[in-house]
This record gives structure tokens, C-alpha cells and sequence, in this order.
């Protein structure tokens, strides 16, 4: 903290198997692969999924080894505007540090938003399990948000001290329900054979090729291997974070990714028909899956499983998208950074950035009342702006690396002699996945299917650059200031 010319002002209440802990369950990667693989059903199918979890987890690894590095080097709450300003060019080190701690910002913020959404619809399905009739309206929808995410406020204001505990124990029931599920499903389920599994590829999408249709209906799989990068923006937390920070981030991205390994060929397997799944009621193709297996009361109780799973996961996101603006707006690089940037003297936790993360879930929240399309297109941000995040910070200490390598500062966990390769291999992975996560689900698609992320992310970053032109050359110095300034004095 003194090196990286910061004041000490949240409790550090994380240790090793909380921090671990926090990652595993934001990260979520079996709830994922079971609740959010539409996109790689419809391009690709069970085998796609599968084949394109294994490339996507390998590639993805570069990047968390890469992170991992970097949040060991300098960990702290920013995160990758903090590794871009403190390794980049000089000539570039504050307008590229001003637009990555945009687009983490607003990329975490609408990441945040995707979690009462998806506890909401999956509360709505159980629903619709049990009442076959119903019919889910947006406003209901938005109403369980806000009522979700009001509940997450309370939890994270004057519960954070108990947030460890918690992690823990969610933690443990994201290895039972994960065993549950399994083992219900294969003693249960009806089964394809492994030759439709592993070797039948779908293209359901209407694209030219079954190989466009698997590069599209990669993301499913992507969505599954982000966030580990959430372990960084809580250092300012955490216990010997040097250490503790990168040890969580690659022990969840393993665990996470060897239980999703698991969990998707299992699922895969109970996936008998792929279009009956997708024309589900629900809308959640896992449901139809649980439906073959068990009785309407069971179905409903296995969904609650991944519910509660990610209603934590919600929790979790909250604590690390706040951090992450409360450390963007400390270093003036936000509007209402004077607000933003303040930590409550009681509680120790910055209640404001809490406060202004849950308005911002509930404002876009609003949104699913007119148009289900446009809140999904804003949630889409999310991955989309997490690329480029990913891309800059690799890309700036990869330059580090190779140019000024003594300026490089030591840290408790290094990638050594491999760094350049592995930097290299991250940089090119998060490039690959940030040009696919733009496509659209279908050729050709109506205007509700477009991929809007596309749309969100020129209209965030032109608004980063008025906002550059107008308030932040001007107040905005960059967290490398601080740091040149501890090593010259």
C-alpha cells in the first residue's frame, strides 16, 4: 500500500480460504455451464460446448496466470486501470488507464446487474413449474430484482464483517449441490450415447459452417471462465494479499474449471433432445434436463440449488464491483468522485460506491419492463468490456516485460522466465474471445436477437472520451503518480 502511495482504510477481514472462497462462488463456473448455455445449444450443441469449454479453459488460463502476476505485483482494489497506468508507455499511461477504469467500471456495474436477473428468472421458473399457467410479466421480473438487490445492499452495508463466514460456507455447498445434481442425474436421466455427445455438432444458428457456428457458440463457455479477476479488486481486503491474491484467483479458476469439466460432459450427456430443451417453458433448457430425471416438487428443489449458488454469486459481484468504483472514483477518475471515493468511518466499507452499485442494478433493471433485448444487450457489456480490460493490462505489462524489465516490481507470485510467453498467449486469447463476443446468436436475426454489445460499447467508450476532454485530463493523474512518487522519494 505505501508503495502503490495508498491509505489503508478497509478492513482486511479476507484470508486464504475466504479469498478463495469469494472467487469460487463469483466465478460459479458449474452454475454457469447450467444455467446460461442457450447460445452454445443453439451453435454447436452438446458436443460444442464441451469441445469448446475445453479450448476456451486452456486459452483462459493464460489470462488468469497473467492477472494473477499482475495482482500480486500491485494489489489493489483498481485492479486493471491500476496494472494499465503503472506499466504502459508513459506517453499513454493516463488516457489508457482513464479508459480501462471506464470500461472496468461500467463493465462490472452491468455484470452486477445480471445476477438478481438471473436469481429473479430462475425463481420464476420454478414457478412455472409448479403452476403451469403462468406467465411472467418484465415488471414482475423487475420487481424480484429490486427486491433481490435491495437485500444484497443490506447484506453488504452491515453484513460485511460476516461476508468471510459466508463465502465459506457457499463454498461447501457449491461442492454438495454440484454432487448433488450429478449424482441425481445419472442415477435418474435418460442418456445419449457418447458418439452424440462428443462427436455430433449442431449449427441450429444458420451460419455457413459448423466452425463459424462453434466460434459463435463459444461464449457459453466463455461466460464460465471470467471474474477470477473480482479476487484482485477485494486486496485491499485481504490478508497478505501478494500472496493470498494470486493463490485464489488460479486455485478457483482450477477448481471451478475441473468441477465444470465434470459437470458439462454429465449434462451434456442428459441433454436427449436439444430443441425440446430449448423450447422449454421456463426458457432454462437445465429445467426440461431436471424434468426427464425427477418429479414437478424435486425439480423445483434442484433448482434451487444453482438459485442460491448464484443469489451468493450476486452478493460476491456486489462486494467487487463496488470496491472496484470506490478505487476508480479514489483516484478522481469517476463523476461524483468526492462522493464515491468515501469510506464509512464506522462501518469500514465504502457504503456510497455500495449505495451507487445497487441504483445502477435497479435503474437497468427498469429497462427489462419495455425491453427484455436492451437489458440483455447492456448486460452483454459486461464480457465485452472485461476483454479489453483483460487485453490492455496483459498488453502494458507484456510491454514492461520486454522493454524495462528492471522495473518490473518484485512480487510474491511470479510467472519467472515464462512471463513473456505466457503474457503473450493471455494477450492473444482475451483479443480472440473480445472479437467473438461481439457476433449475434442467429443469421439472419430479427432486431430483438442482435448482439447490441457492439452498440453499448462505442456508445460507453465515446462517453469516456467527452468525459476525458471535459473533466478528466484535468483531475485525473493516474495511480502511476503515486507510485513514481513513493520511488522518488
Amino acid at each position: 500500500m505505501v508503495r502503490m502511495g495508498k491509505v489503508q482504510e478497509l478492513r482486511r477481514n479476507y484470508h486464504s480460504l475466504s479469498a478463495l472462497a469469494f472467487t469460487v462462488i463469483i466465478q460459479g463456473a458449474w452454475e454457469v455451464l447450467l444455467t446460461a448455455t442457450t447460445q452454445g445449444l443453439v451453435d454447436g450443441g452438446p458436443a460444442g460446448l464441451i469441445w469448446s469449454y475445453v479450448w476456451t479453459f486452456i486459452g483462459f488460463s493464460f489470462v488468469v496466470a497473467s492477472l494473477a502476476e499482475m495482482a500480486s505485483m500491485a494489489p489493489t482494489a483498481g485492479g486493471q486501470y491500476h496494472w494499465v497506468s503503472e506499466f504502459s508507455p508513459p506517453s499513454v499511461q493516463k488516457p489508457f488507464s482513464f479508459f480501462i477504469g471506464w470500461m472496468s467500471t461500467l463493465s462490472w456495474q452491468a455484470g452486477t446487474a445480471s445476477g438478481p436477473y438471473l436469481v429473479g428468472t430462475l425463481i420464476q421458473s420454478c414457478a412455472i413449474v409448479v403452476y403451469p399457467d403462468y406467465a411472467p410479466t418484465g415488471w414482475q421480473g423487475t420487481l424480484m430484482v429490486i427486491a433481490i438487490t435491495l437485500l444484497v445492499w443490506v447484506l453488504n452495508v452491515y453484513g460485511a464483517n460476516l461476508m468471510p463466514l459466508f463465502q465459506n460456507l457457499m463454498l461447501v455447498f457449491h461442492i454438495v449441490g454440484f454432487l448433488v445434481i450429478i449424482v441425481i442425474l445419472w442415477v435418474r436421466s435418460p442418456r445419449a450415447t457418447a458418439k452424440a455427445t462428443f462427436t455430433e455438432f449442431t449449427n441450429d444458428g444458420g451460419w455457413n459452417s459448423i466452425g463459424l457456428a462453434l466460434m459463435v457458440g463459444q461464449i457459453s463457455a466463455i461466460y464460465a471462465c471470467i471474474s477470477t479477476d473480482a479476487a484482485a479488486h477485494m486486496s485491499e481486503e485481504t490478508q497478505d494479499a501478494g500472496r493470498t491474491v494470486p493463490r485464489a484467483m488460479l486455485g478457483a479458476y482450477f477448481l471451478n474449471g475441473i468441477l465444470g469439466f465434470v459437470f458439462l460432459i454429465s449434462y451434456m450427456f442428459m441433454m436427449t433432445d436439444v430443441e425440446a430443451a430449448l423450447e422449454d417453458a421456463t426458457g432454462y433448457p437445465h429445467i426440461w434436463v431436471f424434468s426427464q430425471a425427477v418429479p414437478k416438487g424435486a425439480v423445483v428443489v434442484l433448482n434451487a440449488i444453482p438459485t442460491i449458488l448464484i443469489f451468493a454469486g450476486t452478493l460476491s459481484f456486489n462486494l467487487s464491483t463496488s470496491r472496484q468504483t470506490w478505487a476508480f472514483a479514489r483516484d478522481e477518475g469517476f463523476p461524483l468522485s468526492g462522493w464515491l471515493g468515501k469510506v464509512h468511518p464506522k462501518l469500514h466499507v465504502p457504503v456510497n460506491a455500495i449505495t451507487f452499485t445497487s441504483i445502477f442494478t435497479v435503474l437497468l433493471s427498469l429497462i427489462n419492463v419495455g425491453s427484455n433485448a436492451a437489458f440483455n444487450a447492456i448486460i452483454s457489456l459486461n464480457v465485452v468490456s472485461l476483454m479489453i480490460t483483460y487485453m490492455f493490462s496483459i498488453g502494458a505489462v507484456l510491454y514492461r516485460r520486454i522493454y524495462h524489465p528492471e522495473l518490473l516490481p518484485r512480487c510474491r507470485w511470479s510467472l519467472g522466465r515464462f512471463g513473456v510467453l505466457v503474457n503473450s498467449v493471455g494477450l492473444l486469447y482475451a483479443t480472440h474471445a473480445f472479437f467473438w463476443c461481439f457476433w449475434p446468436n442467429a443469421t439472419p436475426f430479427a432486431l430483438e436477437d442482435f448482439n447490441w454489445s457492439v452498440v453499448m460499447f462505442v456508445a460507453v467508450a465515446v462517453l469516456c472520451l467527452v468525459d476525458y476532454a471535459i473533466r478528466g485530463r484535468k483531475v485525473y493523474k493516474g495511480p502511476v503518480v503515486l507510485v513514481e512518487g513513493w520511488h522518488n522519494s
